[in-house]
């Protein structure tokens, strides 16, 4: 807002004799004299500005009532702030006052003050003049301690002194005897004054990340307690007089040092959560059984063997924690808590479950991760809620692609789906083990992996003088018998040597397979370092070989003792001579030992899963569709659709085909030949011209490079291939244009900083793998200054007048970011996630994080020290507030270090959480904004409707209309073709941008028109893509006739379902999926006849009487927003 914009309002506003004025957000930067001129103003909100401080006629506004001023930059205030005596409520949160004028407390009338985050050194006597004051609040200052004064604050209700560097509290403290509220986390306390029994009224209490070894008897006066967070303290012991504070209903020691509870904590009865994790206790008190209120209990991270038999009697329990602890077997009080949702077992010694465990009718979530389970008990299918079943790091025969993914983080998998397939395996006769897997050769390029492949699957192989180096990746098929008979398949990627192709190996390197680094006789050319790192962080430390390719028979030579005594993965260092075979068999019994004891190798699967993967390695195309696929499996007599994605997903992680499930352009393909598309892709990255255009390439290009039949009719699916595997990503604005930021040149852009009160962070790392940066670049590519302000080793992005740079210096292996702006420490938190995802993708990944020193002499310097955010962190839970700066010898506050740089609040249980701030929300909405538009389909819009009457001839004057503007229409009954999949047409309306839907009753009442609307809704955003006309049979606004359509596909249910049992199950296939259609309709009808009725829709004689006017305006809206 302009000063001329400003002064005009302030006009206004005295001419109305307004009583309340906001301007928060404004980017003001100073206020006009005239503000003085608002006299009648009793509310005044001017938070999130620039303001650095206030002119003297600020003292004029003495009606002011409310007055917000959080998030400015005021270093002071004037003596005239004084004068606005009339003031109730007063916000001055995240400002730079470090100190109060003594006019300031003649404000005697202020009952709520807030002084958080603004740089407060002390806290002056004169704060005792404040009598009024119901609420206070002084979080994140420095004040170290009190003065007596604040005792005078005899009718304050609510006080939070979080983050203020107290560590003791006056005597006075006590006279505080209103005091409902009271929040003393992340201090320095040691210990709390006998005067802290005085503070009877205290509802709420928050002592947490403190110092305190001990509690003063004194706190069972405290009564009216219903809140005490004790979390992260030194406690050895709680007092007896704990079970006086019998309205507690929230306790949290987690965290400390108990060894033992008294038995007076069973007079807590009200008690409803009670935390304890991270103790010592190898044993609870009977008593604990008489706390029949507790509706969750944590006890992680303890040493218990046991729990007591009185425990059975908490039958309000919904949440139990025992993960790690020392349970061999599941306490078999356990199975009577009945009432339980969530049970937490996991990092413990299970090796079995009871059959007991069916008991538990509420349970919903079961974690039992990192455990000895090899095998569950058939009741566990009765559990009727169960939701989410945890068996990661178990020895149980499922596929971890089943259990759930790697990252303990995220969800494990589908609980049917881990059940389902644990059970079906246990028939040996409905099973086969699986014996394929991976082996993939890297090295650099003319090393001679390409010739290896080739004389692996044939010795005989005649060596070329000048063998192709391979484009990208190749793939051949080598097969051995194993000694028990089996057959064994191996897939022998044969990886590129070239430079550019190092970025993108790191999407192809899988777990659960064999490696070969290919050296030869130049090994000055070989970084075996680097090659075994990034197997040692891709492949979760497969196991690799270093073959010494001794051409001509020169020695290569290794030093593989100190190869060895760095990676516990490398097993064999092996020569040969490839061209007279020497050393190859030695070689091919070292891959065959190697590779068949691989993890997974073996596991029992379904057979009809063998049989399907069979089917698919005998089918000579690249790729197919998923409805090809289906019918590929339905062929197999594998006709579960949920067992078709298993199966999928499976073969997808072992490398074997490619699916990608949640993608909405690739979901549609199954890639039988993964070397189909990873050369599609290193065909555009080879590419002349996308080379000399510095990694810029459009449509067109992709035209051109693309132009075989191979590839012709996929080239939408190959551009988000390389979306997906982040290689490149779309110029905002400008469209059809992609960037391949790996290409980007190498020369830094040209452009200015501000680097005054710049946030700094540095990531180092022990081995920096290519790409991180690049990757980086592709994920935050929407705010891009200018789409311009990056290059191969940097980027500039600018968001919300904030501005980062984030530069890659991989000779250094470090990555530096400054950050300046408004939303520093937002932009910050974006920067630092998004490098985070990266990094965990990764496994062992060594980096840290380091954070400049902030003392006064770093401050002035361009390379201040710094400081390891992992050790920084573990010092705060050691409770070492401060370190020493290696420059000036100051000690700096802890705390403090981590505050000015990072965004991550804590959760009430004290807990970090990186918290996903709005900004994050921003970036991956625009990411997805700018991928949805890629996705728009061309102008062809498709038209839902059944056949005949009506709606046919309806349909028929639309199509000719629609047709004549220019738009296509695609119809079954003419776009079909002979023989066409009406199926797959149906799915593929479903997929399609925008469709037209002509409801009628009879469309409502057919399965494949009610399949195509079930379609284009689970394919998202209903509302945009749909436009329906409603014809007069359709009864879609009359409540009683909805519920009719309902009951039509209920009772069409009952009636296939009674059929379907009148059939032996052999002739029953393609049924079930009918059945499972009609049920998916009879879910959603209901909701999208709902949708349908309250949509604008116009009658088809209003339609046809205007030649669709609204509808072609509707739609030519939506085409111009594809555009």
């Amino acid at each position: 807002m302009t000063n001329e914009e400003l002064l005009q309002i302030i006009e206004q506003a005295v001419r109305d004799k307004v009583t309340e004025l906001d301007l928060s957000g404004k980017g003001l930067t100073t206020l006009p004299a005239e503000i003085g001129q608002l006299t009648d103003l009793q509310t005044l909100n001017l938070r999130s500005n620039q303001l650095s401080s206030l002119p003297p006629e600020f003292g004029q506004l003495t009606n002011l009532q409310t007055l917000n001023l959080d998030s400015n930059r005021l270093s002071s205030l004037p003596p005239e702030f004084g004068q606005l005596t009339n003031l109730q409520s007063l916000h001055l949160d995240l400002n730079q006052l470090s100190s109060l004028p003594s006019e300031f407390f003649q404000l005697t009338n202020l009952q709520t003050l807030k002084l958080g985050l603004t740089e407060l050194s002390s806290l002056p006597s004169e704060i005792g003049q404040l009598t009024n004051l119901q609420t206070l609040n002084l979080t994140s200052n420095q004040l170290k301690s009190l003065p007596p004064e604040i005792g005078q604050l005899t009718k304050l209700q609510t006080l939070d002194l979080t983050r203020s560097h107290l560590s003791s509290l006056p005597p006075e403290f006590g006279k505080l005897t209103k005091l409902q509220s009271l929040d003393l986390s992340r201090n320095n306390l040691r210990s709390l004054p006998e005067e802290f029994g005085q503070l009877t009224k205290l509802q709420s209490l928050n002592l947490c990340r403190n110092n305190l070894s001990s509690l003063p008897s004194e706190i069972g006066q405290l009564t009216n307690l219903q809140y005490l967070n004790l979390y992260n303290n030194q406690l050895s012991s709680l007092p007896e007089e704990i079970g006086q504070l019998t309205n507690l209903q929230y306790l949290n020691l987690y965290n400390n040092q108990l060894s033992s509870l008294p038995s007076e904590i069973g007079q807590l009865a009200n008690l409803q959560f009670l935390y304890l994790s991270d103790n010592q206790l190898s044993n609870l008190p009977e008593e604990i059984g008489q706390l029949t209120n507790l509706e969750s209990l944590g006890l992680h991270d303890n040493q218990l063997s046991s729990l007591p038999t009185k425990i059975v009697q908490l039958t309000n329990l919904e949440s139990l924690g025992l993960g790690d602890n020392q349970l061999n077997s599941l306490p078999s009080e356990i199975v009577q808590l009945t009432n339980l949702q969530t049970l937490y077992l996991s990092d413990n010694q299970l090796s079995s479950l009871p059959s007991e465990i069916v008991q538990l009718t509420n349970l919903q979530f079961l974690y039992l991760r990192n455990n000895q389970l090899s095998s569950l008990p058939s009741e566990i299918v009765q559990l009727p809620n169960l939701k989410n079943l945890d068996l990661r790091r178990n020895p149980v025969p499922i596929p971890p692609e089943i259990l759930g993914p790697k990252d303990l983080r995220q969800n494990p998998g589908d609980v049917s789906e881990i059940l389902d397939f644990y059970f079906r395996v246990q028939d040996p006769t409905e099973t086969e083990p699986f014996y394929e897997a991976k082996f993939l050769i890297i090295g650099e390029g003319g090393a001679g992996k390409s010739s290896l492949a080739k004389k692996i699957k044939n010795e005989n192989y005649k060596l070329q003088p000048e063998e192709k180096s391979t484009e990208g990746i190749d793939v051949i098929r080598w097969d051995f018998t194993l000694p028990n008979g089996k057959d064994f398949r191996v897939n022998i990627w044969d990886f590129g040597g070239q430079e550019i192709y190092h970025q993108t190996h790191q999407f192809f390197l899988s777990k659960r397979s064999l490696y070969a680094l290919v050296a030869d006789t130049r090994t000055e050319n070989t970084d075996f370092y680097w090659w075994l790192k990034v197997v040692e962080l891709l492949s979760d430390k497969s196991p690799v070989f270093i073959i010494k390719n001794e051409k001509q028979d020169r020695q290569c030579v290794v030093d593989g003792g100190q190869l060895r005594g760095e990676f516990d993965n490398l097993k064999e260092i092996l020569p040969t001579n490839l061209d007279t075979n020497r050393g190859l068999a030695e070689i091919k019994k070292a891959i065959q030992l190697y590779i068949s004891n691989l993890d997974h190798v073996g596991t029992p699967l379904p057979k009809l899963w063998v049989r399907v993967r069979a089917a698919l390695e005998n089918n000579s195309r690249n790729y197919i569709s998923v409805e090809e696929y289906f019918n590929l499996c339905r062929v197999n007599n594998l006709t579960d659709r949920k067992d078709m994605l298993r199966l999928s997903s499976y073969l997808h992680d072992l490398g074997v085909c490619l699916h990608f499930q949640d993608d909405s352009t690739l979901k549609h393909y199954v890639i039988l030949k993964p070397e189909w598309g990873t050369t599609a892709v290193y065909k555009v990255l080879d590419n002349l011209t996308v080379n000399q255009n510095v990694g810029c390439f459009t449509k067109d290009d992709l035209e051109d490079i693309w132009k075989s039949s191979e590839y012709a009719d996929m080239r939408d699916e190959l551009l988000q291939l390389m979306i997906r595997f982040k290689l490149c990503y779309k110029i905002r604005d400008r469209r059809d244009n992609y960037i391949a930021p790996q290409l980007l040149s190498i020369e830094k852009a040209k452009y200015t900083w501000d680097d005054r009160n710049n946030l700094i962070l540095r990531y180092t790392y022990t081995f920096m793998p290519k790409g991180i940066l690049t990757r980086f670049i592709v994920e935050t590519h929407p705010w891009i200054e200018q789409q311009k302000l990056v290059w191969k080793n940097g980027v500039v992005l600018n968001k919300d007048q904030t501005r980062a740079e984030i530069i890659e210096h991989y000779n250094q292996r470090e990555i530096k970011i400054r950050v300046a702006g408004n939303r520093t420490k937002e932009l910050m938190a974006v920067i630092t996630h998004e490098l985070e995802k990266i990094h965990n993708s990764y496994e062992r990944l060594q980096y840290q994080t380091l954070v400049p020193c902030n003392c006064e002499t770093c401050k002035n310097l361009s390379t201040p020290h710094s400081y390891s955010l992992d050790k920084l962190t573990k010092r705060l839970s050691d409770r070492r507030y401060q370190i020493e700066c290696e420059n000036s010898y100051e000690m700096v506050d802890v705390r403090r270090l981590i505050d000015d740089v990072m965004f991550q609040p804590d959760r009430a249980d004290g807990e970090i959480n990186p918290q996903v701030t709005p900004l994050q929300s921003e970036l991956e909405q625009e990411k997805n904004e700018l991928l949805t538009h890629r996705l728009a389909d061309s102008k062809e819009i498709f038209i839902s409707y059944a056949w005949g009457g009506e709606s046919e001839q309806f349909v028929n004057k639309l199509d000719e209309t629609l047709q004549a503007k220019g738009i296509k229409i695609i119809r079954d009954k003419r776009d079909l073709g002979y023989k066409g999949l009406i199926k797959a047409f149906m799915e593929r309306i479903g997929r399609g941008k925008y469709a037209i839907a002509v409801i009628s009753d009879k469309y409502l009442k057919s399965p494949n028109c009610m399949f195509e609307l079930v379609q284009i809704a689970k394919n998202g955003e209903f509302y945009h893509r749909i436009f329906p006309i409603v014809l007069s049979d359709a009864q879609i606004y009359n409540p009683i006739a909805r519920l009719q359509y309902i009951k039509h596909w209920e009772d069409k249910i009952k009636e296939l379902d009674e059929g379907m049992r009148s059939v032996s199950a052999a002739n029953l296939q393609g049924f079930r999926e009918e059945i499972d259609q009609y049920t998916e309709i009879r879910n959603a009808i209901a909701e999208l006849a709902n949708l349908l009725k309250d949509m604008n829709t116009l009658t088809p004689d209003i339609h046809s009487k205007s030649e669709f006017e609204e509808l072609l305006r509707a739609i030519a809206l939506r085409l111009d927003e594809q555009i």
